[in-house]
């Protein structure tokens, strides 16, 4: 015991250890050599010999614990002052994220946020949209029908394949004035790619009042792109089709090179890059909600959430947020 208390590192502590109380060492051999006593003897001596050894073992624990203890204080390799290790938190997903900034920059301009189903009925996803069955412009839309048929051997259920129905299910439920976007998830049967995928968020735009022009149209949109772009952005409007708008365009932002850098904002080699379609309210949509087209005009918007993120951030295919790669996520 007192040689033990006279060490001083953890190295002859061990070489105590072996020494006494190893498979060879001097108290181990000394409890070995009890097997030849007297029975009555051995028990005796057995029990002092077993008390003896909890001491020890105890004796060194607590001078094992004393060293490391000691070395860890004249140790200069440790700064307990240190921050301790980051605790790893989650986060948004970025299309949630980019969703919710598109989202924030038209309720700043009195929309209201409202959303609908995504297994949609025909009815809705195109009739009420001036797409009646059987017209071509069903083309343009690659659909997931549900296997169900109705009584008139009809399928009347689809994934939706934009949020435009909202438009007629949200005039249907108010009068004007209105002014809504819609943020949701969509559907179409296409192959995926660096810039298509099956599965995509769309937000949808309307506003419904007396005396809307197209000239409010493009005051809205060129905010919309000031906001989530930058303060020196600016926008171009050409002429597009969808059948629910007329006159109806695409809008494009500026990617001017900077004359300073020559570097451009959007690292795409375009003056101009399309981010969404839009138009004015075709006046069959309006009426056939029961709004009158004489009276009451109105302009809708839709865009690709993961669009704007990509040409925001940089990213150069879309399959990167829906493929759950945490290097990716954990940029955003």
């Amino acid at each position: 015991m007192t040689a033990l208390g006279a060490i001083s590192d953890g190295a002859a502590v061990e070489e105590w250890r072996v020494s006494w109380l190893g498979r060879r060492g001097q108290f181990t051999g000394l409890l070995r050599g009890l097997s030849g006593l007297d029975p009555d003897l051995r028990r005796e001596v057995g029990g002092r010999a077993n008390q003896a050894k909890n001491t020890l073992e105890e004796a060194l624990a607590r001078r094992t614990r004393e060293i490391a203890q000691a070395e860890l204080e004249a140790s200069d390799r440790l700064d307990v002052t240190l921050p301790g290790r980051p605790i790893i938190t989650g986060r948004l997903h970025p299309t949630t994220q980019i969703v919710r900034e598109i989202c924030q920059a038209f309720m700043a301009m009195g929309f209201s946020v409202v959303e609908g189903p995504e297994v949609e009925l025909d009815h809705y996803n195109f009739e009420m949209l001036n797409i009646p069955s059987g017209h071509p412009a069903r083309d343009m839309w690659n659909s997931l029908w549900v296997d169900y048929v109705n009584e008139a051997g009809e399928q009347p259920m689809l994934l939706r394949t934009h949020t435009s129905p909202m438009q007629a299910r949200v005039m249907e439920a108010q009068e004007p004035p209105v002014r809504v976007v819609v943020p949701g998830k969509c559907y179409r049967y296409e192959a995926t790619d660096a810039t298509h995928e099956w599965h995509f968020y769309q937000v949808e735009g309307l506003a419904v009042a007396e005396g809307i022009t197209f000239a409010d149209l493009k005051g809205t949109l060129y905010e919309f792109a000031r906001r989530v772009f930058g303060e020196d952005r600016q926008i171009r409007f050409r002429c597009d089709y969808f059948p629910f708008v007329e006159p109806g365009v695409d809008m494009s932002i500026s990617n001017f090179r900077d004359p300073a850098t020559g570097k451009r904002p959007i690292n795409r080699d375009e003056d101009w890059i399309e981010i969404m379609g839009a138009g004015m309210v075709h006046p069959k949509v309006l009426a056939g909600v029961g709004y009158d087209p004489d009276r009451y005009t109105g302009f809708a918007f839709g865009m690709g959430p993961e669009r704007i993120g990509m040409l925001k951030y940089g990213i150069d295919d879309i399959r990167h947020f829906y493929s759950n790669d945490v290097r990716f996520l954990r940029q955003f």
